[in-house]
């Protein structure tokens, strides 16, 4: 069965992330499954041959290592995790490479950390060589560089699925394929026997969130919730994210033909630019500020800057030029945007009126905290 929308949101996406996660592609001794990287790969080629541009990223390095090893269990000290990953992330690109060339087709190893997408410098270097591989059409294969990440592979910021979404929004590709272990999002947590699966979401909320419960893995970290947080993140910018099962062997090809597979997360609103993606979807905030309720009405629902007025209190340790998440009373992280002021003199001004704000610091370099231009709202109430 067809379903318009799907159908629009298939024919209008010319640029296409597509996600596979750990269990799609490894065995459960973790070995991987030579059989679905070449069905993933001859639908990709066939996206290719229609006009489509594709992006995959890509799990399995540290399940694909932990095989070559012998190892039963992942690694928990960080030093033995990135050895793992550094084993099997040869063999990982070693096969793509491999399957990609019976379609005569070149895969290119892009791997990335955090800190490539958190400085702007370098996240514009990473764009421009991605849509560059795309150029030479060619299919770009990331993954985070768990050789040297940190943060990334202890917690679940370096999840994959977060990954995919901050590479859709970074090229502005309309559509992130998620394609998972299960048919999609269930309609309950999995207690009551006959679980279905939710078609479309046109409202990514916490009552979505609450009919989630994950389950741990030795091989992977990842789970609904973190598909529904990268849903989150590509949404939020105004495209779509399409979660289905990797084990059909033609998902992408019912996907592409709009059919009513898996589950659609349709766009929360109109698409914003790529100067606010960058600011409110890629960077991690350096601080914290609170705002009283007028000041978060100013910004939320009225779309104005941020005054010193409004400021309740700060956290963090921040610099003019970063960027900091805005929270209402309640601690709700609701907007972020690139600071005008240090947090020292945050310290210093906040309560104040504009015109208060050289007495104090002997200089008004600003009357906004946050300009308007600068800021992104997340959620609205």
């Amino acid at each position: 069965m067809t379903d318009l929308l799907r159908q629009e949101i298939a024919r209008t996406a010319d640029t296409i992330v597509v996600k596979v996660g750990t269990h799609v592609l490894a065995r459960d001794d973790g070995t991987l499954n030579r059989e679905r990287m070449a069905s993933i790969a001859e639908q990709l080629h066939g996206m290719m041959v229609a006009g489509r541009r594709v992006v995959l990223v890509s799990s399995g390095a540290v399940g694909s290592g932990m095989h070559r090893l012998g190892l039963r269990e992942r690694p928990t000290d960080l030093s033995r995790l990135q050895a793992v990953a550094a084993v099997g992330q040869s063999a990982l690109v070693e096969a793509y490479d491999q399957t990609f060339r019976q379609y005569q087709r070149h895969a290119a190893q892009v791997l990335l950390t955090a800190d490539s997408l958190d400085r702007r410098s370098s996240y514009l270097n990473v764009r421009n060589t991605i849509l560059a591989l795309l150029e030479y059409d060619t299919v770009p294969i990331i993954n985070e560089n768990d050789t040297v990440a940190v943060d990334e592979l202890m917690t679940t910021f370096g999840d994959n699925d977060r990954l995919a979404a901050l590479v859709t929004n970074l090229i502005g590709a309309p559509l992130l394929i998620i394609l998972s272990d299960v048919d999609g999002l269930y309609d309950h947590d999995g207690e009551a026997p006959n679980p279905k699966v939710v078609s479309t979401v046109t409202k990514l909320d916490e009552t979505v969130f609450a009919l989630v419960r994950d389950t741990s893995s030795r091989l992977s970290k990842g789970g609904m919730s973190s598909k529904l947080e990268a849903a989150r993140l590509v949404t939020t910018a105004g495209e779509n994210v399409i979660i289905a099962s990797g084990q059909d062997p033609a998902i992408l090809q019912h996907i592409m033909a709009g059919e009513q597979v898996g589950t659609l997360i349709a766009a929360q609103g109109k698409t914003i630019s790529p100067w606010k993606r960058w600011i409110g979807l890629a960077v991690q905030p350096r601080g914290f500020i609170r705002l009283d309720t007028g000041a978060c009405r100013a910004v939320e629902q009225n779309g104005r800057s941020l005054l010193a007025i409004g400021i309740v209190s700060v956290e963090g340790d921040f610099s003019k030029g970063d960027v900091v998440s805005l929270q209402d009373e309640q601690g709700r992280d609701f907007a972020r945007g690139l600071i005008n002021y240090s947090k020292q003199e945050i310290d210093q001004i906040r309560g104040l009126k504009s015109h208060k704000i050289s007495e104090v610091l002997g200089h008004l370099p600003y009357e906004e905290v946050i300009h308007r231009d600068n800021m992104v709202v997340l959620t609205r109430k």
